[in-house]
C-alpha cells in the first residue's frame, strides 16, 4: 500500500465517525496493516506528565505503557512537540527498547488547540525506514486526530 493510500484510508476512518476511541484504533490498524515497513503502531495519550498508551497494534505489548514526558524518543518528541525520527534504535540512547526486531522507529507529535496531547509511535524491523514521505503523511493524520485524543488528557 502506498502512502497515498493510507492517506485515504485514514480519511475514510474519520468520515465513518464513530467515538474518539474508535477513530483511533481504527487509524492505529490501518498503519500497522497498510505500511508493510510498520511494524509496531500504537497511540501514546498525554496524561499529566506522562504518555500513556492507547490503541496499539502489532505482533504483542509493550511494557512501555506509561512514559514520562522527556524520556525516551517518545518522552523527546511530547517534550518539543518535533517528530523524532531514528534510524538506528541501537545507536540512540534515548531508545527505550521495547522488541529486540525493532531498527527504526518514528514518532510524531499529535496536536490539539495548539498543545501535544498525544503522539504516533511506530517501530519498524528494518533499519532506517522512515523517509520524508512517512514524516509527512504520518504528520498530517496526527493533525487530523487530535481532536479525538482529548478524553486522554487530563484537566486541570
Amino acid at each position: 500500500m502506498t502512502l497515498t493510500g493510507l492517506q485515504e484510508g485514514v480519511d475514510r476512518i474519520l468520515e465513518g465517525g464513530g467515538s474518539d476511541e474508535e477513530i483511533l484504533q481504527g487509524v492505529v490498524e490501518a498503519l500497522e496493516q497498510l505500511v508493510e515497513h510498520y511494524s509496531w503502531v500504537g497511540i501514546y495519550l498525554v496524561d499529566g506528565d506522562d504518555l500513556v498508551l492507547g490503541p496499539w497494534r502489532g505482533p504483542q505489548a509493550t511494557e512501555h505503557v506509561r512514559i514520562p514526558i522527556g524520556q525516551g524518543v517518545c518522552g523527546a518528541a511530547a517534550a518539543s512537540g518535533e517528530t523524532e525520527v531514528v534510524d538506528d534504535v541501537n545507536a540512540d540512547p534515548r531508545y527505550l527498547a521495547c522488541f529486540p526486531s525493532t531498527r527504526s522507529e518514528i514518532v510524531v507529535p499529535i496536536f490539539d488547540e495548539g498543545r501535544v496531547v498525544g503522539e504516533i509511535d511506530i517501530d519498524s524491523d528494518r533499519a532506517a525506514a522512515f523517509g520524508e514521505n512517512d514524516r509527512a503523511v504520518l504528520e498530517r493524520i496526527a493533525l487530523q486526530i487530535g481532536p479525538h485524543c482529548r478524553f486522554g488528557v487530563a484537566t486541570d
